[in-house]
C-alpha cells in the first residue's frame, strides 16, 4: 500500500526516489504517477477473479492485513478503504449481505452504531481532525460504489484537505501509507 503526490511538470528530471511514485520526463509535459498497488486489482480483473462480494470476501477471509480488516465484532466488521478520501477512511461493514437498512436485525444495527462511537474516539485521538464524515449511501444513484452491500463510511475531516489537485487534477495527497493506517487503527480499535 502506498500513498502517493502528483505535482505538477516543473521540467525538472526526478528519479523515483525524490519523490516516491511521481516521474517526470524534462523531454516531454507530461507526468507520470506510478501506482503500483493498483496491479494486483488489474490482474485479478483480468484474469475476472474478482470476488461477487469484497466485503463478504473480507469477511470470510482470516488475512485481515491483506483484506484491511482493523476490527471484527460479532455481526459486523470495520475496514479500511483502498482508495481512501483521506487518511483514516474506513467503513463499518455488517457480515450480512444486503443493501438495505430494513434488512438488519437490531442488534447489528446497534453494533454498527457502537462501533462508529469506537471509530469517532479513534479519529479523535490518531488524527485530531476538525471534523468527521460518518455516511451511508444506499444505492448507486445515491453514491453507493458498492450498491449490492451497504457499509457506512467514516473518515476524518480537516480544513483545507480539499485542494486544487482534488478538485482539478483529480488527485488525492494522503500523509501517510494503508499499512501505516491499518496499524494505528487496529491498535486503537483492539
Amino acid at each position: 500500500m502506498y500513498s502517493f503526490l502528483a505535482i505538477p511538470n516543473s521540467g525538472k528530471a526526478q528519479t523515483a526516489g525524490d519523490r516516491g511514485l511521481v516521474l517526470t520526463n524534462p523531454l516531454r509535459k507530461m507526468d507520470y504517477l506510478w501506482t503500483p498497488w493498483r496491479y494486483q486489482y488489474m490482474t485479478i480483473a483480468a484474469a475476472d477473479k474478482l470476488p461477487d462480494c469484497i466485503f463478504c470476501d473480507a469477511a470470510n477471509r482470516t488475512d485481515d492485513e491483506v483484506t484491511l480488516v482493523v476490527h471484527r465484532g460479532v455481526s459486523s466488521f470495520v475496514i479500511l478503504n483502498r482508495y481512501p478520501y483521506t487518511s483514516g477512511h474506513l467503513m463499518i461493514v455488517p457480515y450480512k449481505h444486503t443493501s438495505e437498512l430494513s434488512a438488519l436485525d437490531a442488534a447489528t444495527l446497534t453494533e454498527i452504531m457502537q462501533l462508529s462511537q469506537r471509530v469517532e474516539a479513534a479519529f479523535k485521538s490518531l488524527y485530531k481532525p476538525d471534523g468527521m464524515n460518518f455516511g451511508i449511501n444506499l444505492g448507486r444513484a445515491a453514491g453507493a460504489g458498492i450498491a449490492g452491500h451497504l457499509h457506512m463510511h467514516g473518515l476524518p475531516r480537516w480544513f483545507g484537505d480539499t485542494s486544487f489537485l482534488s478538485v482539478v487534477g483529480e488527485t488525492r495527497i494522503l500523509p501517510e501509507t494503508l499499512d501505516t493506517t491499518f496499524q494505528r487503527l487496529r491498535t486503537a480499535l483492539s
